[in-house]
C-alpha cells in the first residue's frame, strides 16, 4: 500500500508531468492545481507557484511516488507473473464543476477497458451492484487518471482499476467532516468483495 504523504494541492500524483488535460473538452485541475474544486483560489495574489517551483515539486514528491509505485509493480509482476493495482481516491458527492448532480458510490474506471483485463471492470461492477446498497458505475465521469492508464497494461500482466469513492459513503461531507462507522461498516463488505474478486479474475 503506497498512500500519498502530501495534498494534492502540493502536487497532484494522478496528473501527468506534462499536466496534460486527461478529459479534453471537461474542466480539470492540474499538476499544481491553482484552484479548489468549488473554484476558490488556493494562492494569494502573486503567490502562485512558478515554472521552477513546480518542477521542484515533482522533483521532491511525485517522481519518488512514481519511481516507488514503478518499482512495486515490477517487483510483483517478476515473483507472481502478474501485478494488480488498485488506484483508489475519494471525491465529495457534488461538485457542479464536474458533474451533473450527485456522483455514484462506486465510480470504477479501466481507461475505457484499457488499463486491465477484458471483463475485469464488467465483474467488479457486477460485486459493487450486488449489495443493491451502492449505486456503481464503470467508466462514467471518472474513465482512471493518470496512475490508472500509466501503468495499467494488461498485455504484459499488470492490471489497473480506478476507484474514485463518493465520500457521502463513509463521512460527512459538511464540517467537522466526521467519520460515519455506521456508513462505513456497511461499505466495508462491498470493497472487500470488489478486491477479492479483482484478485480472482485478474
Amino acid at each position: 500500500m503506497l498512500v500519498a504523504t502530501h495534498s494534492r494541492y502540493v502536487v497532484d500524483l494522478n496528473r501527468p508531468p506534462d499536466n496534460a488535460n486527461l478529459y479534453p473538452g471537461q474542466d480539470s485541475t492540474g499538476l499544481v492545481p491553482l484552484d479548489t474544486f468549488h473554484r476558490a483560489p488556493i494562492y494569494a495574489p502573486g503567490q502562485a507557484p512558478d515554472e521552477a517551483e513546480i518542477a521542484e515539486r515533482v522533483a521532491v514528491y511525485w517522481q519518488p511516488y512514481h519511481a516507488k509505485l514503478g518499482e512495486e509493480l515490477e517487483r510483483l509482476r517478476a515473483r507472481h507473473g502478474r501485478a494488480l493495482l488498485w488506484d483508489a481516491h475519494s471525491i465529495l458527492s457534488v461538485v457542479p464543476r464536474f458533474f451533473a448532480g450527485t456522483l455514484p458510490d462506486f465510480n470504477l474506471g479501466t481507461a475505457d477497458g484499457r488499463s486491465c483485463g477484458r471483463g475485469v471492470g464488467e465483474a467488479l461492477l457486477e460485486v459493487a451492484g450486488r449489495a443493491g446498497t451502492h449505486r456503481a458505475v464503470l467508466n462514467g465521469r471518472f474513465k482512471g487518471g493518470y496512475i490508472t492508464r500509466r501503468y495499467g497494461h494488461p498485455a504484459e500482466g499488470v492490471h489497473a482499476v480506478q476507484l474514485e469513492l463518493s465520500e457521502a459513503t463513509y463521512m460527512e461531507e459538511r464540517p467537522p467532516y466526521r467519520w460515519r462507522d455506521d456508513l462505513a461498516s456497511g461499505l466495508r463488505p462491498c470493497l472487500r468483495a470488489m478486491l477479492e474478486r479483482f484478485a480472482e479474475i485478474a
